[in-house]
């Protein structure tokens, strides 16, 4: 039997139906999924078919299996993780990125993809306001962008020694140490580990109560590394409970001293504090390290997934991620090839979305977007703090709040009493937040960075967590 006819026109009307359902709908009902894993696992369980079923029956069965076990995360009240809302000109791009179908590895296979990547990579980079001369790989997220910033930051230190570890691997080598904060994120452990370096051989400096480095400690761990191996030096931008930044200046004056030294920036939701003029001291003295990684999937509102890996030594950079075949065109003068900066031959073309969400919101739009979020973190703050039995642990530079529920509590009974408050607010559906441990002991977490959100969102929010801890007292 042949593949079923398909008729383009009806399916794709029937797409932007079911799209506009999804996304018209999500406020009125609970913000997060009516389905467990488990259950929506027995949703989807069915044997492979034997025979092709028609694209709009397919598309409708998706669509009615797939959206009981859905977040509301493109909605106006999810707070549980720090992700954005895959804003509708984005999606719009995205779309028409699948609709043409191209491959964005190089400059030949989509000319159209690469030429938009470069002009957005140029725009990141003033918006950002990061050395222009700085290259950038357009990556699935965060995650895969401090994987390949530290690639570069690798093959760069033990380049200055001598030894091409893109050539011979890391058998013999020599040395390298890595220093980065005790409060770090894990996918940076994640990619030390994924590069060979270890999560367990770092030296970890001391932070405090928002998890910042102290530059004391910081300083003493300095006195501490071997001035003939090659150092990697990682900081933070917006630690993911708190929103804290490493002290930036500090840092970056202290590891200058060291002969062969790299310094990267995980700034996966932070860094974007640069484009909004009321918060970017927050992030001042980033621009004097070496890399940058950061999301577009975060407060650029760019559907998932989107990531920038941004590298001060272009040659570093293309060196630690480059794939040659004779098979592959060769790059001219001018010219830019998207994969010379990311380790996929084969990637989507990011840079659409990129492109098209920069120019929705401009410079002006993104700023007061950053903005916006951080003045609905310190509005909900205020507002839960005055609650008895509630409180708000961190310090609201950003847009993150963590919040505490008995606190007045043994430290047990406060935990008990946080996780039943949190198992309370997701029940009842208003809006979705999470749980994280912070140093040592459990809280509720605030992410405000969805684009749609506003202020009586934010109001509504805060309102229904206090209800949901007078409920659990009242249990």
């Amino acid at each position: 039997m042949t593949e079923p006819e398909i008729n383009l026109a009806r399916l794709l009307a029937q797409t932007a139906k079911h799209a506009f359902a999804f996304r018209s709908e999500l406020d009125a009902h609970p913000q997060r999924p009516s389905l467990s894993y488990t259950e929506a696992l027995e949703a989807f369980r069915a044997p492979l078919p034997q025979l092709g079923e028609s694209a709009e029956a397919v598309l409708d069965d998706l669509v009615r299996r797939a959206t009981p076990g859905l977040h509301a995360s493109a909605g106006r009240r999810f707070f549980g993780w720090v992700i954005g809302s895959s804003h509708p000109v984005g999606v719009a791009a995205d779309w028409m990125t699948s609709i043409w179908g191209q491959n964005a590895g190089n400059h030949t296979a989509s000319p159209a993809a690469a030429a938009c990547e470069a002009v957005a990579a140029g725009w990141l980079l003033d918006l950002l306001d990061l050395p222009r001369e700085a290259s950038i790989g357009f990556v699935t997220g965060a995650t895969v962008a401090n994987f390949v910033a530290l690639a570069a930051a690798r093959g760069e230190v033990l380049h200055r020694v001598g030894w091409d570890v893109e050539a011979q691997g890391l058998f013999d080598a020599p040395p390298i140490q890595v220093l980065i904060g005790d409060a770090a994120h894990s996918t940076v452990f994640s990619a030390l580990q994924y590069l060979g370096l270890g999560h367990r051989r770092v030296i970890r400096v001391a932070t405090d109560s928002e998890g910042a480095m102290l530059p004391d400690a910081f300083t003493k761990a300095m006195r501490a590394v071997d001035w003939d191996a090659g150092l990697i030096v990682v900081t933070q931008a917006g630690q993911i409970n708190t929103g804290a930044f490493d002290p930036h200046a500090a840092i970056v004056a202290a590891s200058r001293a060291h002969p062969n030294c790299w310094i990267h920036v995980d700034g996966a939701f932070g860094l974007w504090a640069r484009a909004c003029p009321e918060r970017a001291f927050l992030a001042s003295g980033v621009e004097g390290a070496d890399s940058w990684a950061t999301d577009g999937h975060k407060w650029l509102q760019t559907p998932y997934d989107c990531g920038y890996a941004i590298v001060r030594h272009a040659q570093a950079h293309r060196r630690a991620m480059m794939i040659a075949a004779s098979y592959l065109p060769s790059v001219g003068e001018g010219e830019r090839d998207p994969s010379h900066f990311v380790p996929e031959l084969s990637r989507r073309a990011r840079g659409f979305a990129t492109w098209a969400m920069l120019r929705h919101y401009g410079r002006e739009g993104i700023a007061a977007l950053v903005e916006r979020h951080c003045r609905f973190a310190r509005l909900m703050a205020d507002r839960l703090r005055d609650v008895p039995g509630i409180a708000v642990v961190n310090d609201i530079v950003l847009n993150q709040v963590i919040l505490r529920f008995g606190a007045d509590q043994e430290p047990e009974k406060g935990d008990a009493l946080t996780w039943r408050t949190i198992a309370a607010l997701q029940e009842d559906g208003t809006c979705f937040a999470g749980g994280a441990q912070w140093q040592g002991r459990w809280v509720m977490r605030l992410s405000i960075i969805g684009g749609e959100t506003d202020e009586a969102d934010a109001l509504r929010s805060a309102d229904a967590i206090a209800q949901a801890w007078r409920d659990v007292q009242r249990a």
